[in-house]
Parts: C-alpha cells; structure tokens; sequence
C-alpha cells in the first residue's frame, strides 16, 4: 500500500467514524423519544429517565472503546447502552418487560445489562456502579487482558462515599478505569452546587488520578479526549477522572413534567437552541462538507424506521412465563 493510499484509507476511516457518531447520537435520541410515548401510551410499566441532551457523552466516550471493554452505566443509562453496542428491539422489549429483553424482562429501564457488548449494567442507586467497574478493571488487570473500563455517573453520586473508597483502590493498583461524571447540573430537582462543596475534578486529583474536564455537547471534544484517558489506563498509565458538563432537556425522569419551580423554560431553551449537541455536530459536517442535509435526513429517516420496527417487536413480544419469577434473580 502506497502512503498515499493509506492516507486516503485513513480519510475514508475517519469520515466513516464522523458520520457514526451522527448517527449513534440520532439513534439514542430516538430511541428515548420513543421511551417517552410508551410511557404516556401506558404501555411501559414503571418510570424512565431520559438521556435526551446528554448524546455526545455516551457516544464520544464509547466510540474510544473497543468492543470487549467494559462500561457500568446509571439509572439514566439507555444512551450508554445503545452506544457499547445494544439492540434497540432488546433493550424496548426490556423495558416492556418482556421475555426476549436483555435481562428477560426483570431488569427494566434501570438495571439494563448485555455482557456480549461488555455492558456490566445500568444500576438504579446513585453510584452503585462504580465498584462493578472498579472490580471490572481490576479482573482486566489481573488477567493482562488489555481491557479498560468505564464507570459513568451523574454528578449526584460525588456525595456517595463508595466513589471515594474506589477512586482510592484504583490509584493504589493503578487500574485500568475511567470515571466519567456527567454533570447535567441537577442532582434530581436541585442544581449541584446547592449539594456538592468545591472543585469537582480536586475530589479526583486528591487521590492523583488524572483528571480532565470537557464539553459534554461536543462529540469530537468528548471523543478525543476520553481517547486520551482510555489509552492511557490500556497503557499502565492508571485511573482517570472525566467531568463532562452536560445538560438533560428533560425532566429528571418521565414524570417529572412542570420544571419552573427548580428550573426555568428560558434555561431549557437555550440549551437546545445554542447547545444541542446533534445540531451543533449537524452544522459542522454541513461546513466540512463531510455530509449535506440530505444524507443526514436520510440518515435520521432509517434510524426512525429502525425504532418503529423495535417498538413493534417488543409491544408483540410475550412476556415471561409465571413460573420464571423466581430464575436469574439474586437477592
């Protein structure tokens, strides 16, 4: 292969991952759009937490990943699923509680896992992954796998001790983790900083990790520089911390409807007027001439259509049988 052939195999690559990121972070969104009408339709049992505004976190960090890394999600977890690699019919028919759901149908929107993408699961206590991905990296540690994991989690779980505790292990061992705080601003219905004293990246640098903080609504800042954090701990290089300042355009889960009494219209309209992650990508593909509205139309139209179909697969899907209530359940 001649360098010029490479170079242009490189452009092809890298013009293929921009797209993909377009597209992972269209996906997630309508996925969750589409969470939200089963919900209002009565036809999702239980509540769910929308990841819609936070994309380009799920996807910058999880397009850095290789396929059998690890990640630990949260209770807002459907666009880190949806982004190692999980099927929109699978993780619908999970929230529906059906049979052929990732964890057949018992897990829910909450405690969605798929071990096949390396997914260790989303968790419902705030913080309660972060020990399973610490466990994670120090499995890929012991057994010189090359493995990295990432541990996600809002900015609500810096008041949980554990985090601590397991930041601290990591630096000692020099494990093969990444902690990735993604600060929406609102711990459930009270802004961060009525809850969480100081510097956010100083509770992770006290401990020498290596700490960095980024744009959560920009996919290349985000990609480039978890790249950085993940091939670092691949490396023996340790731990790190990513803060990625990030916003929810909706409310803390489903329910949560009238906002103004925490959080005000004007707040959520400029976000997605000035911040919305998958328009502001959109523009700059525009403007690299990368892609034209038409392609990223089409694009959006296929994923559309994808989800329908997801939708339909899961809402004709039997649930489990009675006499399953008692299988795969530890506790």
């Amino acid at each position: 292969m001649t360098i010029a052939t490479e170079r242009s195999a490189d452009a092809n690559t890298k013009a293929d991952q921009n797209l993909r990121f377009y597209r992972q972070m269209m996906a997630i969104r309508l996925f969750e759009e589409r969470v939200n009408d089963l919900y209002t339709r009565a036809l999702m049992p239980g509540l769910a937490h929308l990841y819609i505004g936070e994309e380009a976190v799920a996807v910058g960090v999880c397009e850095a990943l290789r396929p059998d890394d690890y990640i630990t999600s949260t209770h807002r977890g459907h666009g880190h699923c949806l982004a190692k690699g999980a099927s929109p019919d699978l993780m619908f028919a999970e929230l529906l509680g059906k049979e052929a759901g990732y964890c057949k149908g018992k897990g829910g929107s909450m405690h969605i896992a798929d071990p096949a993408t390396g997914n260790m699961g989303a968790n419902a206590i705030v913080g309660g992954s972060v020990g399973i991905a610490t466990g994670a990296a120090l499995s890929a540690k012991r057994l010189a796998n090359g493995r990295v994991a990432v541990c996600f989690f809002g900015e609500g779980a810096l008041g949980q001790g554990s985090l601590y505790e397991v930041m601290n292990l990591a630096q000692l061992f020099k494990l093969p983790v990444v902690y990735v705080c993604e600060n929406n601003l609102y711990t459930e219905y009270t802004h961060f900083t009525e809850t969480t004293a100081g510097d956010i990246l100083t509770r992770a640098t006290a401990f020498g990790l290596f700490a960095a903080q980024v744009d959560g609504q920009d996919v290349r800042s985000v990609h480039e520089t978890a790249g950085h954090l993940i091939d670092r701990a691949r490396n023996g290089g340790g731990p790190a911390f990513l803060l990625a300042d990030t916003y929810r355009y909706t409310g803390h889960h489903v329910g949560d409807i009238n906002r103004e009494y925490y959080r005000s219209k004007q707040e959520e309209q400029s976000w997605k007027s000035d911040r919305d992650p998958i328009k502001n990508y959109s523009r700059w593909l525009i403007s690299q001439k990368l892609a034209d509205q038409d392609r990223l139309a089409q694009i959006e139209s296929e994923l559309a259509i994808e989800m329908d179909k997801a939708v339909e697969f899961a809402i004709a899907a039997p649930y489990p049988k009675p006499e399953e209530v008692d299988q795969d359940v530890y506790a």
